[in-house]
């Protein structure tokens, strides 16, 4: 079976639309050899893209709400730490947001505490520290919440099925997050002769 004819067959099975880019725009291009090369290289473009279009909205909707220098990543952190309205420490921040740079996680953290979203205090134990929203960070929670519901939820029931979609996504975004984890762990010690 050719490439093409696997790409074809691919997106068939997928049903893709045809007006995907047709393989002999894939020759030559490094990570795209077979069908499902391209497929997997069409997710990942797909995925950047959408990490991309996903940062502007947040940025853009919260600045809207405070005349902060308050990045992507911090507003997540202050959506994290209003989950479920617990306290939470960096190392559950960490690791809801499947993050390994802790000190860049703390650095944002103090960004929030000194623009009066966050409040710290220290654990029973006394050597670590837990954040809460404060009274202004859920001021901004709640306005980014409204004005998603208004514009973004809204946006997103016009698409059929959203719901059973929505659900599907996430669990294959789940289960392609264990794998892209535990193929960086296996490049650590991956030695390829080339």
């Amino acid at each position: 079976m050719t490439s093409a004819t696997m790409v074809k067959t691919e997106k068939r099975k997928l049903g893709a639309p045809e007006e995907w880019m047709e393989p002999k725009y894939y020759k030559n291009w490094h990570l795209a050899n077979s069908g499902t090369e391209v497929l997997v290289t069409e997710f990942e473009w797909g995925l950047i893209r959408l990490y991309e279009a996903f940062s502007r909205w947040v940025s853009t909707t919260s600045s809207l709400l405070i005349d902060e220098d308050i990045k992507f990543n911090e507003h997540m952190i202050l959506h994290i730490i209003r989950m479920h309205n617990r306290p939470k420490n960096s190392i559950t921040i960490a690791r809801m947001m499947n993050r390994d740079d802790l000190a860049n996680l703390q650095y944002s953290l103090r960004k929030l505490e000194a623009a009066g979203l966050i409040s710290k205090s220290k654990d029973k134990s006394g050597k670590s520290f837990s954040y809460v929203v404060t009274e202004r960070g859920t001021q901004i929670t709640d306005g980014y919440a409204a004005i998603r519901s208004d514009l973004l939820i809204r946006a997103m029931s016009t698409i059929s099925n959203i719901d059973e979609r929505m659900a599907e996504m996430t669990k294959m975004v789940s289960v392609l997050t264990g794998i892209y984890e535990e193929m960086a762990r296996s490049s650590t010690t991956y030695n390829a002769q080339y």
